[in-house]
Parts: C-alpha cells; sequence; structure tokens
C-alpha cells in the first residue's frame, strides 16, 4: 500500500505539472494566433505557423464577447452557432484583436493529462480487485479445509465406534442365548441398533450421500417417535399436520431423520416445564417446508445470529455442532436451507426445513 501511495502522489505531481506546462503553451499559441490574425500580406508567417501547427492534442476554442464559437482546433465537430459553456472549460486566454474586437481562447486538457488524471482510480481499482481476489481465495482455502476436518471427523468417529460395536453386537447374541427370556436383552439390541445408526450416519456425512426421491413425512414421523419416547410427558409434540400428507422430496433417510431428531431435541431443551412442540408443512412449485416450532424460552438477537457457528453453544455441556452440521446437512448434502424463520425470548422459536421437490432438483 505504501508503494501504491507513492505511485499515486507521484502520478498527481505529474498531472499537474504537465497542466502547468499546457496552460504556458496555450499562451503562446494564443499570442502566436493573434500575431496570424494581424499579420498583412508581407509579413512571414512561417514561425507563427509552425506554433500553431505545433498543437495537435489540446482542445482549443475561440469565441467572441458572448461566448459563441469562432473557431477550434483538435475538436472533433461543434455546431458553429453553439455558445461554450466557461465553466467546463480551462481559460479563458483574452487576445485583443483590435479596439472594437476581443476574443477569448478556452481549452480542455490534452488527451495525455485526461489518461494521466485516470490513472490513480485505475490503481486503487487494481488494488481493490486484487485484495478481492486474495480474500476469496483465502476465505475458499478457508472452507476447504473446515470441509476436510469435517469429512475426516466423521470418517473417523464412525471408524472408532465401530470395532466397540461389533463387540457389543457379540455380547449381545451370546446374552440372548444364555437368557432368551431376560427382558432386558432385546432393549439392549435396540440400543447397540442406535449406535450403528449413529455410526453409519457419521460415514455418510463423511462421502457424497445418496440422495432417493422418497416422502418426507415417514422419515419426520420417525424421528417424532423417538424423540417423543425420550421427552418429558409434560411436553407435546403436535404432528397432526403430517396425518395423511404426502410429501416427496430428494431426500438421504437417515441423515435427514438426524436433522430432524436435532431440532426436535433443542426444542425439548428450551421448554421448561410444560410446552409444546408444532409441526406446519408448506410447499410450492418447487419446494416443500417444514416448520418445527416451540413454545420455549426464545433465542435473543445477539445469538440468533451465531447459532449455526461450529463450537457456539448456550448449553453448559454441549460442543455447538448440532445445528452447524445439521445445516451442512441440508445444504450441501441435500441442496435445500436450514433457516431460524423467528424466535423472541419468552415466546418460542421456529425452524424451518426447505427441501427440493424430485422435479427441481
Amino acid at each position: 500500500m505504501f508503494i501504491v501511495a507513492i505511485s499515486v502522489l507521484f502520478t498527481n505531481n505529474l498531472a499537474h505539472s504537465l497542466q502547468e506546462e499546457e496552460q504556458k503553451n496555450m499562451s503562446v499559441w494564443a499570442d502566436a494566433t493573434r500575431q496570424l490574425i494581424l499579420a498583412d500580406d508581407d509579413a512571414d508567417i512561417d514561425f507563427v505557423s509552425s506554433i500553431i501547427e505545433k498543437n495537435t492534442t489540446i482542445p482549443v476554442y475561440i469565441c467572441d464577447t458572448e461566448g459563441n464559437i469562432l473557431a477550434s482546433r483538435n475538436v472533433k465537430a461543434f455546431d458553429q452557432n453553439q455558445k461554450l459553456e466557461a465553466k467546463d472549460h480551462h481559460g479563458p486566454i483574452e487576445m485583443k484583436i483590435d479596439e472594437h474586437t476581443t476574443q477569448y481562447i478556452y481549452w480542455d486538457d490534452s488527451s495525455l493529462l485526461t489518461r494521466l488524471r485516470y490513472v490513480p482510480y485505475a490503481q486503487f481499482a487494481l488494488i481493490f480487485i486484487f485484495i478481492a481476489v486474495a480474500v476469496i481465495t483465502m476465505l475458499t482455502g478457508q472452507r476447504s479445509e473446515e470441509n476436510r476436518l469435517w469429512v475426516g471427523l466423521s470418517k473417523e468417529t464412525a471408524h472408532q465406534l465401530g470395532t466397540p460395536i461389533s463387540s457389543l453386537n457379540a455380547w449381545q447374541q451370546l446374552l440372548a442365548e444364555a437368557y432368551p427370556n431376560d427382558e432386558y436383552v432385546p432393549q439392549m439390541k435396540r440400543d447397540i441398533d442406535r449406535l450403528q445408526m449413529i455410526a453409519d450416519r457419521f460415514q455418510k456425512i463423511g462421502s457424497e450421500p445418496d440422495l432417493q426421491e422418497a416422502d418426507l413425512i415417514p422419515v419426520v414421523e420417525d424421528a417424532v417417535a423417538y424423540i417423543r419416547a425420550r421427552a418429558s410427558s409434560r411436553i407435546t409434540i403436535d404432528d397432526t399436520c403430517l396425518q395423511g400428507v404426502s410429501r416427496v422430496v430428494l431426500l438421504n433417510a437417515p441423515l435427514l431423520k438426524w436433522v430432524v431428531e436435532n431440532l426436535l431435541k433443542n426444542a425439548v431443551d428450551a421448554i421448561s416445564g410444560e410446552g409444546t412442540i408444532t409441526f406446519r408443512i408448506h410447499e410450492n412449485e418447487h419446494e416443500v417446508m417444514l416448520d418445527i416450532t416451540d413454545t420455549g424460552k426464545g433465542i435473543d438477537s445477539k445469538t440468533q445470529r451465531r447459532i449455526f457457528e461450529p463450537g457456539f453453544t448456550t448449553k453448559d455441556r454441549g460442543w455447538g455442532l448440532g445445528l452447524p452440521l445439521a445445516k451442512r446437512i441440508v445444504v450441501q448434502y441435500h441442496g435445500g436451507k436450514l433457516l431460524l424463520k423467528s424466535s423472541q425470548l419468552g415466546a418460542g422459536t421456529t425452524f424451518r426445513i426447505v427441501l427440493k421437490k424430485p422435479e427441481h432438483r
């Protein structure tokens, strides 16, 4: 930036010097023009003519006392009856022809000086472009690094879960054979299957998910059933709007179910005591929108701006990865949207999931 500032200062000084030089040249040119006009038939006009002819770059106007253009040089075209706007040009230089006739010379910047005046703007434009490219490159690299971190973390988590889950499966089978009538062994099986599903989800996050044309409603109902069985009996989950409804979208069922479960868990945590979680479903020509509304404590405006930031959490025990991961699944893997539609302290929060219909893939 220091070098650019020096360059701009040098350019401005050069332009100022060139402008002063042009003004001196115009004074000489005006004197030569006057001598040419007043020369008699026997006068040698070669010298003054050469001075006039040497001006090939500076646009010049000769006007009368009323501002009418009488003649011009290095000007493409003008109306003979046109009046010159003096304020838009340099000058004037007064040229006394005789006691009764006075003419005035106005001029514009030469093409070189005009181009020179734009050099600082061009320099700043190039600097801006350079900085913009550098910032975009840095952000893109940072985003790529974050993506690699997400993928690596997901795959490593799935890998680390694989071995203990396999061992738990083996132990559960041994227990089932040894105690076929024990009521707790089947429950253990369900929990192990849940662990396996979680590992599969992490594995899917670490690779390109397979999207299928499928009904969104059963996926949501499965998530609701899972959370309803584990939520307080004082919390009502109202999903009546989903009954008897079918909405076909592009989805990966295990991952999208994870998103709904995550939003439901957050809604449950936000409700202190009694409350309600309500589903609403809408659609337009291109998309299906699923709203999840709770009557919890709400989110303040400052926190709303940060809820999708990785690592940000308002919970005493939390990693701050739930909502960022949910948004990543919806946006990057499904090409949809996950929005905080509205939230008000003491009045609850609404999240919206937007998914594309198959014909608008």
